[in-house]
């Protein structure tokens, strides 16, 4: 179900995904569409993880799969408001006898190449924007709703966000899974303030450099703990 990388790097030339599920398969997914002059990037953290986590991925991906190559959307605002009809028509939510409130986050870009203009839309799953030798992360906060669920019988209307972007500028996208890892010294979280922390620590390295660094620092978090959740980053280097 998953775009190959080899099929990725043809379009995007320096990013990375570090994909880490709990289980064999996974409720994290990361999406991967060329649609006209923008390329569509996503990540979505279903509800659970392993095999009906994974059933919720193949939802997913499926209705972003018909909103964004069948019916032509291409803005992230508004793929996000079809992606949470299709997902509760899916499961069935829209009718009064369903019991399942299962549901996804979702980070979703759309970025044009030629432009350098990033669109960004959220559900819960924020941005995070590293521009050249800022020491800052520059935040850009998704819509505090869901996707799907029993008691969202309303149409959803999305933030729609346009960011220009500059050459050696670097995005974010991640689900809840790295920061809510248990270890350390104390087995604490290792919390979004020190991913966030890490990822400007790592700005001079290449993007493989940074995969590598932050898999083998979760992974010394980690410890003998065990993983509680998939785990996914992506993120790309203009």
């Amino acid at each position: 179900m998953l775009a190959p990388i080899e099929d990725i790097a043809k379009t995007l030339k320096d990013f990375f995904i570090l994909y880490k599920p709990k289980d064999i398969v996974s409720g994290d997914f990361y999406y991967y569409a060329v649609a006209g002059d923008k390329i569509i990037i996503a990540v979505a953290d279903c509800t659970g993880h392993g095999v009906p986590g994974a059933f919720m991925s193949m939802i997913g991906n499926d209705a972003l799969n018909e909103i964004i190559l069948e019916k032509k959307c291409i803005e992230p605002g508004d793929i996000l408001s079809n992606l949470h009809d299709g997902v509760r028509k899916a499961l069935k939510q829209d009718t009064s006898k369903t019991q399942t409130a299962d549901g996804m986050d979702i980070a979703l870009c759309a970025l044009d190449l030629k432009s350098n203009i990033l669109e960004y839309a959220g559900a819960l799953r924020n941005l995070y924007i590293s521009r050249g030798q800022n020491n800052l992360l520059e935040e850009i906060k998704a819509n505090k709703q869901s996707i799907g669920g029993v008691k969202s019988d309303i149409k959803k209307i999305f933030t729609n966000n346009t960011i220009q972007l500059n050459k050696g500028d670097a995005f974010y996208i991640f689900s809840d899974g790295y920061a809510d890892q248990f270890g350390g010294a104390e087995g604490k979280k290792f919390m979004i303030k020190r991913l966030k922390d890490t990822l400007m620590e790592i700005q001079n390295n290449t993007m493989p450099e940074q995969e590598t660094i932050l898999n083998n620092t979760i992974d010394v978090w980690k410890g003998s703990t065990e993983q509680v959740d998939d785990i996914l980053v992506v993120g790309v280097r203009i």
